[in-house]
């Protein structure tokens, strides 16, 4: 086969990154479909390959998966095409609908279609938990691990980061002692002569890892990096909104192993609980945002620095206050993620198939369990009950609802959303909107 020509792959990566919907799974599903199937630019085995080195990452698996299928067909530049438009739709679409969130959320109409999606991002998650679950926690050692992860990260507010190494470490020695138990993350079968017959298998030849180019990819990404936070610090100072969001989102980008959901809880309690960038019901309408919008989930961020930045910005308008963080943010996060594609790459024939590193993501993958479990319950709280009551003894943190203060509402459109979710099997776009509908209705008719 002949080299694929850039334009048309240009062509193909903006017809991905506007049909991203639906999170890791669903846009995992859509470049499969149209890379595997449809164009037959890459075997199943080497994008089921590919797919597993991005998961070994932080950050949004998709995306990177893009990246690195980019990186194969046109090197960085391909990579660099390919994950920056599978996140500017979403981009797009979040910046618009905070602005309009932020300044016209008061609207009757606005106010009843956040107050819809809630309880359906709910019903995600908990679908989210399951689906995990599913994958990770395939005998009882795997189950205690998700368990203990739930326990440090509700009770004891252990932060995700000190959980993903712990989890990481526990995979990696327990790998050694009981590799049975710990070996639940699968490899993939040799190339077989059918995936000649695809672009990428029939003209792509290995990449030698060379440390002299490791290094400059490093230093080059690292720079791009750090650059932002420089001139912010120079500019604003170190003490400003900007600077806190663009080194507290430096940090989770490379932590954000398991996906969004895991980090989602992190960073909503930091946001709301630490710095007061969100009240507590505002990380669900965020949610919400990315959800029904192209692009990876934890694009949610951008919903975060927005509004921390809009109420925290001092004497600059608040309205160019959240599009600088928007951008900031969305750098901060996304950056790290072209480091880790452009600087592992060229190593992953070597990661493949390393036992150490597969019992390691077995542990992190079941400790990710336990911490979307944790995000689900702590927006389940925050949702469903007007007054929540938060209390400390015995080194632990105690969340209590008061029942008098459940918002039926809310729950009766959750059982909704869980029901046409669960039950009926729509998916996400559709939940949401059913519960939007509820929304609307519940405020403009029973209200």
């Amino acid at each position: 086969m002949e080299k694929l020509p850039f334009k048309e792959a240009l062509k193909v990566w903006i017809r991905v990154g506007i049909h991203s919907f639906g999170g890791p799974a669903g846009q995992i599903a859509v470049m499969y479909k149209i890379l595997v199937e449809e164009k037959k630019w890459i075997s199943e085995n080497r994008f089921l390959h590919a797919m597993n080195y991005c998961m070994l990452l932080p950050g949004p698996e998709a995306q990177q998966l893009a990246t690195y299928i980019g990186w194969l067909l046109h090197k960085t530049k391909g990579g660099l095409v390919a994950g920056i438009l599978f996140i500017l739709p979403g981009f797009i679409s979040i910046l618009i609908l905070s602005i309009l969130y932020a300044a016209y959320r008061d609207v009757g109409i606005v106010e009843a279609i956040f107050f819809g999606i809630k309880p359906a991002v709910l019903a995600i998650v908990i679908g989210a938990v399951i689906k995990i679950g599913k994958r990770a926690l395939k005998n009882e050692v795997m189950i205690i691990l998700a368990a203990l992860a739930f326990i440090a990260i509700f009770f004891f507010e252990v932060d995700f980061p000190y959980i993903v190494i712990a989890a990481g470490l526990i995979g990696f020695i327990g790998g050694k002692l009981w590799e049975n138990k710990f070996h639940v993350i699968k490899g993939h079968e040799d190339k077989t002569n059918q995936e000649n017959n695809y672009v990428i298998d029939s003209y792509i030849e290995p990449v030698k890892p060379s440390l002299k180019r490791t290094v400059k990819t490093v230093l080059l990404f690292f720079a791009l990096w750090a650059i932002p936070l420089v001139v912010i610090g120079l500019w604003v100072g170190v003490e400003s909104i900007f600077f806190s969001e663009g080194i507290f989102f430096s940090k989770t980008a490379v932590v954000t192993f398991g996906g969004a959901y895991a980090v989602l809880a992190y960073i909503a309690q930091k946001a709301v609980e630490d710095y007061g960038w969100l009240q507590s019901g505002e990380m669900l309408d965020g949610l919400g945002m990315a959800e029904t919008t192209p692009g990876p989930l934890i694009q949610v961020v951008q919903f975060v620095g927005f509004m921390g930045a809009y109420r925290l910005s001092g004497t600059m308008d608040p309205l160019l206050a959240g599009i600088l963080a928007s951008l900031l943010v969305t750098w901060t996060t996304f950056v790290p993620c072209f480091l880790f594609i452009f600087t592992g790459a060229p190593y992953i024939e070597y990661l493949r198939g390393n036992n150490n590193l597969t019992t390691a993501l077995s542990g992190i993958t079941a400790a990710v369990v336990g911490v979307v479990l944790n995000l689900g319950v702590w927006f389940a709280i925050h949702t469903l009950f007007e007054n929540v009551t938060e209390s400390h003894s015995f080194g632990m943190r105690w969340m209590i609802p008061e029942w008098a203060s459940i918002n039926l509402p809310s729950l009766v459109i959750g059982l909704i959303a869980a029901f046409v979710y669960f039950i009926l099997k729509w998916d996400m776009l559709k939940t949401i909107l059913v519960s939007v509908i509820c929304g609307v209705l519940y405020h403009f008719i029973l209200l």
